[in-house]
């Protein structure tokens, strides 16, 4: 909204406010701001907030609640449908607790359609996957472990991953070839590993450091170790104190990763987090390496191969990720992409029998409606908010945050969301070092979303005499740094109130 072609529209807002009426509806412009005096003050001040001149050109959608009635006390645009980036994860992960519950587990299994004869498995081994994103090297150590500790050490067959838990659509369609190869945008599969405890499955982590000296190839690393992709370095390392160019990056369609430009000797390292293509095919690379490794070896020649394992087959292990409720910190915390499109996928095979994007958004869809969000006002394509096109206007945003709120497992949702001001990562998550030494500080738990020309941030707040607010800032259309303005409304509802 151009400020400079609305002072009148403003004026008149912040006469609503001053003056304490009744809310006032500005047809012409679409804006409702009003409330009465106790609030009245509050309003006066977004309002001035709200003439900032990086909103000029912009659409800030902004909402308030009192969280006990749900009674709007602030409307700016209200119901104009907005793209909500990651503010879409409050949805998702609504949903995945109202469906899957607060103590869903996702499994993994390993299979045999043969049997053990001495120290001798005769058959094929399957690994199942069924959605767990959080499959870490050390978990695939432990399979072999505990195969080894079943007796067998010698497998004459052949080794099958089994993704067909979900359908075998990667990505969901609003996603981009350059964000297709970074953590962020990885690929969604039933099988797939994560690099580490941040869970970003589907991805692997690449460390670039300087050579031993200028003209030296830079040294290049993997975590965790596999061949499922390879490194080309054309990058070089060049006299201390030049710049750093390095670039980590995957060619399309492959798994060759390419590592470019210049690292000056004895200067910092160089990480990316690359997601991998197929990461089903990862998953199994790290099996059988882990397998090898524990003295676990192939009589003959086997392959490693893709699919599904026989409805007669015998279950010999299965391993149980941790709890949704655990999950959600790092969901929602650090705003986990891979986590909500496997909670989609999830969502859809529990209540329709079908792991896809289109049978789990139709859950979400329907448990958004139960929660008094108006389904029809709202357009939803993905379950962590990387696409443009999802819409959702802010009033159905405070809307959800005010019908969760009688859920058993609400404490779980507002103990997911990020902590303003709260350095430790896994508490105060994407708002750590945001609202410091303000009201908001401890105060303020919402949901940060950026995108490009997007940011948001939805959550509750509690005012100076302890009544607690929801609210929803959703800006679209930014081209300047808007964080500070959703900061400042945040605190502003933080230093509300009298004490």
């Amino acid at each position: 909204m151009a400020r400079k072609s609305t002072l009148k529209g403003i004026a008149l807002l912040m006469l609503a406010g001053v003056l304490a009426v009744s809310p006032m509806e500005l047809t012409e412009h679409k804006i409702t701001a009003g409330a009465d005096g106790e609030y009245a003050p509050l309003v006066s001040e977004i309002n001035q907030i709200l003439q900032d001149e990086r909103l000029d050109g912009a659409l800030a959608g902004v909402s308030i609640r009192e969280a006990d009635t749900g009674e709007k006390i602030y409307d700016h645009f209200g119901d104009t449908r907005l793209v909500p980036a990651s503010n879409m994860k409050l949805f998702t992960a609504a949903a995945a607790f109202e469906t899957l519950g607060e103590n869903h587990r996702f499994t993994t299994e390993i299979h045999t359609d043969g049997e053990v004869k001495g120290k001798m498995l005769k058959g094929n081994l399957y690994l199942k996957g069924k959605g767990d994103p959080t499959l870490l090297q050390e978990d695939f150590e432990q399979f072999a472990q505990d195969l080894k500790s079943l007796g067998i050490q010698k497998i004459k067959g052949d080794l099958i991953g089994d993704d067909t838990w979900y359908d075998d659509i990667r990505l969901s369609e609003d996603i981009t070839w350059q964000d297709e190869v970074y953590y962020y945008g990885a690929q969604v599969s039933a099988l797939t590993a994560s690099p580490n405890k941040d869970y970003d499955a589907g991805s692997v982590i690449v460390e670039v450091n300087p050579g031993d000296s200028a003209g030296t190839e830079p040294k290049v690393s993997l975590s965790p170790e596999t061949d499922y992709v390879s490194i080309v370095n054309h990058a070089k390392t060049v006299q201390a104190g030049q710049p750093k160019t390095v670039s980590i990056s995957r060619e399309h369609g492959t798994n060759q990763i390419v590592i470019e430009g210049n690292i000056p000797a004895e200067g910092s390292r160089t990480r990316e987090w690359i997601a991998v293509d197929e990461p089903s095919g990862y998953a199994l690379d790290l099996f059988e390496n882990a397998l090898l490794a524990e003295g676990i070896k192939w009589t003959g020649k086997h392959q490693l191969k893709m699919g599904e394992t026989p409805v007669n087959s015998t279950l010999l292990l299965e391993h149980e990720s941790m709890t949704l409720a655990e999950l959600a910190i790092p969901f929602m915390k650090l705003s986990n992409n891979g986590h909500g499109e496997v909670l989609v996928k999830e969502m859809g095979r529990a209540v329709q029998g079908e792991g896809s994007w289109e049978a789990g958004l139709e859950v979400m869809k329907d448990v958004a409606g139960t929660l008094g969000v108006n389904s029809e006002t709202i357009l939803l394509r993905d379950g962590s908010g990387m696409s443009h096109v999802n819409l959702i206007p802010v009033n159905e945003v405070s809307q959800l945050l005010f019908g969760v709120q009688n859920k058993e497992w609400f404490d779980s949702y507002v103990n997911s969301l990020p902590v303003a001001g709260d350095v430790e990562r896994f508490i105060g998550g994407t708002l750590r070092n945001r609202m410091k030494d303000t009201a908001a500080q401890h105060n303020v738990k919402a949901k940060t979303g950026t995108l490009t020309a997007v940011s948001a941030l939805s959550g509750y707040a509690t005012t100076k005499d302890g009544k607690p607010l929801i609210f929803s800032i959703i800006i679209n259309n930014d081209l300047a740094s808007v964080t500070p303005i959703e900061d400042a409304i945040a605190t502003a509802i933080a230093e509300s109130g009298e004490e």
